[in-house]
């Protein structure tokens, strides 16, 4: 058993910690309060190589591997989470499900303009009344002619309005009571496709989150996405991978707070000390280092099973509810420590906290995630 990363590990957490202190960070706090898409930060991720980083270089990847793409999540995450939550998705979400399932051609079609960060990678699942039921989906594909006529709707999709296609999941036949949900791909721009941006939500203000709105849109019978009828249980192991980078996402946030919380107490003086010389501070401290720990090295085990072919649901579960459970109690006693500060935007701690709560609800609600654990330890 060996803990250590690899030298090409080590070099790609070298070169994206650099660089997420020198280009993501210094404007986390702005695009926090605008909006702004960090869309400079990607083209220069993408000219760096990193916006295909764990798929085929047929394609234009680097074919790096899942524990290289849970390290830049997580450095982006610990610099600015909507950076973060926008390369996991473009990773896990919109390019995964086409390297698993897509034939060659829709590989070579769909992929590789994720890849080279032509176009961002994005994937159509959740509906307004089938979020954590998944199977309750209601938008229909209708096949006539060799072409699928789609209408229905998809919220808090993340990437869509920068996204040249995407992945999305619609009823293609019903038969004795049952849904046959295929997944089809769908270019943003086709006749009758309304991407809608206008949600304000609570944090990761700077990520891009719409709704997806489909009236009469017509794809090619060729775009469904490897086979008919498979779309449920495509989507089920897209998301085993899609929980790595979340838990990858939540170590990132939760060590950019252990790290302010930690420096800050250094330098805070209270009844002539400091606020790190007092036990009560330094127990925080301890226990917020070693919950990242333990979440980290449990995000790294899921995606060293992924990459070595074995099963891994059940560890992507686990890492992602408990890094993202930890990121929300090692956020909230960063603001503890910084007292009224830590309730002020200047801070930056009361972003983290805000940013993490997103990490409990996507891809899975944490209530959803025992589920899951419960089904694969036999309950």
């Amino acid at each position: 058993m060996n803990f250590d990363l690899t030298q090409e590990q080590l070099m790609v957490k070298k070169l994206m910690r650099d660089f997420a202190n020198e280009e993501v960070a210094p404007g986390a706090i702005d695009r926090d309060r605008t909006g702004e898409f960090p869309i400079a930060i990607f083209k220069k991720l993408s000219a760096m190589g990193m916006m295909g980083l764990p798929f085929p270089e047929k394609y234009g990847g680097a074919g790096a591997d899942t524990i290289s793409f849970a390290i830049v999540t997580e450095e982006l995450s610990r610099a600015c989470a909507s950076t973060g939550i926008t390369y996991s998705a473009h990773i896990s979400l919109g390019g995964a499900p086409l390297h698993l399932f897509g034939t060659e051609q829709q590989k070579e079609r769909f992929l590789t303009p994720i890849c080279l960060g032509e176009s961002f990678g994005a994937f159509g699942l959740t509906e307004p009344n089938a979020g954590s039921d998944a199977g309750g989906t209601e938008t229909t594909a209708v096949l006539k002619d060799s072409k699928y006529t789609i209408n229905g709707s998809k919220v808090f999709i993340t990437n869509a309005s920068y996204a040249k296609h995407l992945a999305i999941t619609a009823i293609t036949d019903r038969s004795e009571g049952k849904k046959e949900i295929s997944a089809i791909i769908v270019p943003t721009d086709a006749e009758g496709f309304t991407i809608i941006d206008n949600y304000e939500k609570m944090g990761l203000h700077a990520s891009n989150t719409t709704e997806l709105v489909f009236d009469q849109v017509v794809v090619p019978e060729e775009n469904v996405l490897g086979e008919r009828g498979k779309g449920f249980q495509q989507f089920l192991v897209t998301l085993d991978g899609g929980r790595i980078g979340i838990g990858a996402m939540a170590v990132g946030i939760a060590q950019a707070a252990y790290e302010r919380a930690l420096s800050y107490s250094k330098e805070r003086k209270q009844f002539g000390q400091t606020l790190s010389s007092f036990q009560s501070t330094q127990f925080k401290l301890a226990d917020m280092a070693m919950k990242i720990e333990l979440a980290r090295t449990m995000v790294y085990k899921a995606a060293w099973l992924k990459d070595q072919g074995r099963k891994f649901t059940k560890e992507a579960s686990m890492c992602k509810l408990y890094a993202s459970e930890i990121a929300m109690e090692v956020s909230n006693e960063a603001i503890q420590i910084h007292g009224g500060y830590g309730y002020m935007r200047e801070y930056e701690v009361e972003r983290y906290l805000r940013d993490a709560k997103l990490l409990e609800i996507g891809e899975g609600t944490s209530e959803v995630q025992r589920m899951v654990i419960a089904r694969q330890i036999g309950c």
